[in-house]
């Protein structure tokens, strides 16, 4: 871009050529991202300000992503954030990008927990002033909902797929019923009791949590669930913890820097309501024929799942079934090409209502079953 006053158009239509000309698949989308990212406006933002100029600042920054996503660099590691189910989560490169496969797996996750218990307003009797003590004028009050009601907007839990209710009540319950945050710092074996910690709470294991998508929604969904989330990656394991925090889920989900279940305490085996992971899960022999952006930029780590892409199933299931207690479900996602021998492997270590899901393009996706024993838990659909 030359020395020229650029505006929001010009700049627009000039990253959308240079973008189509270095192969993006769809140029106009990534160049509004990008635009929209440099100069914080919304995309709706951008076509009521065509004639806005661009600041030094801006372009400087504008430029900078147009190169990075011209050499084929993920839009979501360039603009720092994505969307997830109801909610938005930092990602940055070294840890893998959450895909929109994986909100069908959060959505099955939650189905396998108990569905929470809706609250019901109940009006109180009004307690009448005298006709003659209340001004003929008086305007009627509002409603105090005093220690009920959210600090902010953002505050008041999301309703989920799954019926979570939208109730901060129901919230401050469940985090009354987990251990003060600040005690997960301590050990490993503190940090899995802070996250998991109470008969009231449900417990809730995410193996492989990576940005702490998969923990984080859950926590924000269910009003009960209490997570401990692990990774073997320190930098994922740094990023799900900023995501904790900038969601305010300190006191539900707990992250740990472990090789799967490893530091998860063996006291808690046999207690866990649910088992949650999105492993590794490509073969390694389709991990060359990957979309560059993946295979060039996303951590091969969080990518190959081994010859047949089940390594990690082989390895995640006998842990789940020694983790759930009785009647209490795993869910896992993995490549569409491994769930019959993933399933199969479910249904050898003696898993029950093995069953698997497709996600939105309509390919298998997920695996879900459940530890025999205790009668399982309805499903929320």
């Amino acid at each position: 871009m030359s020395a020229d006053v650029w505006t929001v158009k010009a700049a627009l239509d000039w990253t959308v050529g240079y973008l189509g000309r270095k192969g993006d698949e769809n140029p106009r989308l990534s160049a509004e991202w990008l635009l929209s990212e440099a100069c914080e406006l919304s995309r709706i933002q951008l076509y009521v300000s065509f004639d806005r100029p661009l600041t030094g600042d801006e372009r400087d920054r504008l430029r900078d992503f147009v190169q990075r996503r011209g050499a084929g660099e993920p839009l979501q590691y360039i603009t720092g954030e994505v969307g997830f189910r109801h909610i938005t989560v930092k990602v940055r490169p070294g840890v893998l990008i959450p895909r929109p496969e994986t909100e069908v797996l959060v959505s099955e996750a939650l189905a396998l927990l108990p569905a929470p218990e809706r609250p019901r307003w109940v009006d109180p009797e009004p307690q009448e002033a005298p006709e003659e003590a209340r001004p003929a004028e008086e305007a009627l009050p509002s409603r105090d909902l005093g220690d009920d009601a959210p600090a902010r907007a953002d505050e008041a839990p999301a309703a989920s797929d799954a019926g979570a209710p939208t109730a901060a009540a129901d919230a401050a319950t469940a985090a009354d019923a987990t251990a003060d945050a600040a005690d997960a710092a301590a050990t490993a074996a503190d940090a899995a009791d802070a996250a998991v910690p109470s008969d009231e709470a449900l417990r809730v294991a995410d193996l492989c949590t990576g940005s702490g998508c998969i923990a984080c929604s859950l926590a924000f969904e269910h009003p009960k669930a209490s997570v401990v989330a692990t990774d073997l990656s320190p930098a994922a394991v740094a990023l799900a913890q900023e995501n904790v925090a900038a969601l305010g889920l300190e006191g539900r989900v707990g992250v740990l820097c472990c090789d799967l279940g490893e530091k998860i305490p063996d006291r808690l085996m046999g207690t866990f309501d649910l088992v949650v992971s999105n492993p590794p899960y490509v073969p390694t022999a389709v991990v060359a024929g990957l979309a560059p952006e993946v295979r060039d930029f996303e951590p091969a780590l969080a990518l190959d799942g081994g010859a047949d892409g089940n390594d990690f199933v082989r390895r995640i299931l006998p842990w789940a079934a020694r983790a759930l207690r009785p009647g209490a479900g795993f869910a896992l996602e993995l490549h569409e090409t491994c769930l019959d021998a993933a399933a199969n492997i479910a249904r050898d270590l003696g898993f029950s209502d093995v069953r698997i899901t497709c996600d939105l393009a309509g390919r298998p996706r997920v695996l879900t079953g459940r530890r025999p024993g205790a009668p399982a838990v309805a499903d929320v659909r």
